[in-house]
């Protein structure tokens, strides 16, 4: 599927509302609960959904469509969020989030998408040169992607109470 702001939208506006009704008033063993060593937690990764909000969609989109002459993205903390998520409750990463992603689809709703502009560059410190056309289609799959490891990390927790139907539940096997 080619890029399509509205159907782009479509996912990006949703994604708070998905994560608010998964994580929403269940128990600290299921927020907390990862798949081990360096892997993370729903609530961890709710705080991960938050920092690319302040840092990389948005920013980094500016940052393309801008005159500047230097289009180089600042690199991606991929740790303060575990320290960030320890500081508040799943509500209010929930609220941060979801505040988050309102004012960043004002601002991604009022940008011109033409094809000239889906196609500037930036430069990204690992990929270097890429189209904000990947840079918007990332952040709908980084959403899509994070749903789904919230679902697997908590599918996982009943990995060893499933028995034999752990070969039937595809999701405890990846």
């Amino acid at each position: 599927m080619e890029f399509n702001k509205l159907q782009a939208v479509e996912i990006l506006e949703r994604t708070p509302k998905v994560v608010r009704n998964m994580l929403e008033g269940i128990s600290q063993e299921w927020l907390n609960a990862n798949e081990g060593k360096n892997t993370w937690s729903p609530k961890e990764i709710i705080a991960h959904l938050i920092l690319g909000e302040k840092t990389d969609w948005i920013p980094r989109t500016l940052l393309i469509l801008s005159d500047k002459p230097d289009k180089r993205f600042k690199p991606f903390d991929m740790t303060s969020h575990i320290e960030y998520a320890a500081r508040f409750s799943i509500l209010e990463l929930l609220d941060e989030f979801t505040s988050l992603r309102v004012k960043n689809l004002v601002i991604f709703n009022n940008l011109e998408l033409s094809d000239k502009n889906l196609n500037k560059t930036g430069i990204h410190v690992e990929f270097g040169e890429v189209t904000l056309r990947q840079h918007l289609s990332t952040w709908v799959t980084h959403d899509l992607g994070h749903i789904a490891q919230i679902a697997r990390v908590m599918a996982k927790q009943h990995r060893n109470e499933v028995g034999p139907w752990t070969s039937y539940i595809s999701i405890l096997n990846k």
